[in-house]
């Protein structure tokens, strides 16, 4: 039953940054794992970021790391994704996802999460 709308999607140029935002809908959002996730043509979807409930643990795929933020403002229901110094390779299309339920999980895992967005466009020009 939850829906998450990303936006904030567009063209850059490489070295640029672009913030994505994830609106979330539901009045538990705080209890939701959250991550995101990009899918380039003809590729499998992968993970690239994922946050703790309260926030207070971060984690990154390596590709992005030291170059994209996750973050959340529970109180605003959204998840963000700081993208900076981006590269051609992060080219993709980029996807938020939720884990509502409750139990252990694995945050690196697609098959973790059970809410998803419809996804946004990142292109970044060389």
């Amino acid at each position: 039953q939850v829906q998450l709308v990303e936006s904030g999607g567009g063209l850059v140029q490489a070295g640029g940054s672009l913030r994505l935002s994830c609106a979330a809908s539901g009045r538990t959002f705080s209890s939701y794992v959250m991550g995101w996730f990009r899918q380039a043509p003809g590729k499998e979807r992968e993970f690239v970021a994922g946050i703790s409930r309260g926030g207070d643990r971060r984690y990154y795929a390596d590709s992005v790391k030291g170059r994209f933020t996750i973050s959340r403002d529970n109180a605003k229901n959204t998840v963000y994704l700081q993208m900076n110094s981006l590269k051609p390779e992060d080219t993709a299309v980029y996807y938020c996802a939720a884990r509502t339920r409750g139990g252990t999980y694995f945050v690196y895992s697609l098959s973790d999460y059970d809410a998803w967005g419809q996804g946004t466009q990142v292109t970044v020009s060389s």
